[in-house]
């Protein structure tokens, strides 16, 4: 009798996968977070090969817009922006994964929050790397919240190697600045790009290090969000987050590197948008009063070792 030996599944396959687990296990956490709407379903295909599954929750009682997208696309010309960042031939096939979640809360006392894991294959998989991170991005600042992200983050990143978090903190705070007007985006996070871990073990290790991401994204955001979600605010304060959230859009719309891939590969451009505010306000030479908080949050917003003088703890993981 002739035994049939199973084969592990493509390494694309095994990714994508995973991203569709982490999807269907955020969505079920925000909207019990919510407790008032639930995420919309639209699923697309792209017409070059590959399509995704957008799911979008809007005027909820805790969240504004809430998304959590994943897509699988793949073609036969590699994106500009992949093609310049990676330096590759334009030719080479390539086939491009990833989950994308961005939450904008309805309170100004509650940060947004985003985060991307990503995965891409060059001529089949002889060219693969990971990338991924997430970032925090508030209106009003708060020690204790910038540090629960960056320790829970920390010690994700400690599961892979002790000198990654280091690393990775640095990408995102120079990833996430804004430089036509000299200022980061929010309290900073993680970022990596084009991970490709040497040796046999290599591409098991990388996939690791992004399932470990995924796995830390609640418990990395949502204390902060169940600790803000019911501060009282006004128009004063709703002002003042519509008018941040427009640091925000221009950031995504000028720099970011992912809503680029999204439009160059001809995706969804409903999913790729999807991580604007539904709201946000530009006011000319906006100045706060002195010595308020809102004046406070620029000082706030530099890039520090929100760690330093804080005893690293464990964090806290069940969901």
């Amino acid at each position: 009798m002739t035994r049939r030996v199973s084969r592990p599944a493509p390494h694309r396959d095994q990714v994508l996968g995973l991203m569709l687990d982490a999807q269907a296990e955020l969505i079920a956490a925000f909207e019990e977070c919510d407790g008032a709407a639930g995420f919309r379903a639209q699923d697309w295909t792209r017409p070059g090969g590959g399509g995704g599954h957008a799911r979008v929750l809007e005027a909820g009682a805790v969240f504004e817009r809430a998304g959590v997208n994943v897509s699988a696309v793949e073609g036969g010309r590699v994106p500009e922006a992949i093609r310049e960042a990676h330096g590759l031939d334009a030719d080479s096939g390539f086939f491009a994964t990833g989950l994308s979640t961005v939450l904008h809360p309805r309170n100004p006392w509650a940060p947004s929050f985003h985060a991307n894991f990503r995965y891409f294959e060059v001529d089949g998989d002889r060219t693969w790397w990971f990338g991924g991170g997430a970032d925090m991005t508030p209106c009003y600042g708060f020690e204790e919240d910038a540090r629960h992200l960056h320790r829970t983050l920390k010690e994700c990143c400690d599961t892979y190697d002790r000198a990654f978090y280091a690393d990775a903190k640095k990408a995102c705070d120079d990833y996430f600045h804004l430089p036509h007007r000299g200022e980061a985006r929010g309290v900073g996070g993680i970022f990596f790009d084009h991970l490709h871990p040497e040796g046999p073990d290599g591409w098991d290790r990388g996939f690791g290090l992004v399932r470990r991401g995924l796995d830390a994204l609640l418990p990395a955001y949502l204390p902060i969000v169940r600790r803000r979600m019911d501060t009282p605010y006004g128009e004063r304060e709703r002002r003042w987050q519509l008018h941040r959230r427009g640091r925000y859009v221009e950031f995504n719309l000028v720099y970011d590197r992912g809503t680029q891939f999204g439009l160059q590969t001809r995706g969804n451009t409903e999913a790729i948008l999807m991580s604007l505010p539904p709201m946000t306000a530009w006011s000319f030479d906006l100045r706060p009063e002195p010595d308020s908080p809102e004046a406070r949050l620029s000082d706030f917003l530099r890039p520090r070792d929100w760690l330093a003088l804080e005893s690293l703890e464990p964090v806290e993981t069940r969901r």
